[in-house]
């Protein structure tokens, strides 16, 4: 088990609060809360994966610049799968 706590440049605040995915094998669960900066923690059952989470979500926040507290609890997912949940959970916060 690995925690990894990350801080990315955000500029545009979300305005709601999100919830996607399910902890289970090959998947994982994204929350999201509006803040004034980017904060992401990452719990994932995965070691040693430090430097691809930090890439994957540079990349996504570099495309999304929001200002938002993330919580990804991982089981195992892919990078693809990453992008797509934190997708998903900003689309929630704007409906």
């Amino acid at each position: 088990m690995e925690t990894l706590d990350l801080t990315f440049p955000g500029t545009r605040p979300v305005t709601r609060r999100a919830h996607v995915g399910v902890v289970a094998s090959g998947d994982l669960e994204v929350l999201l809360w509006p803040a004034e900066t980017t904060t992401v923690r990452v719990r994932t059952s995965v070691d040693g994966f430090g430097a691809v989470w930090r890439e994957t979500l540079a990349r996504f926040f570099a495309r999304y610049p929001v200002a938002v507290r993330v919580e990804i609890n991982d089981a195992g997912a892919t990078p693809g799968v990453v992008a797509l949940r934190l997708a998903q959970a900003l689309e929630e916060t704007e409906s």
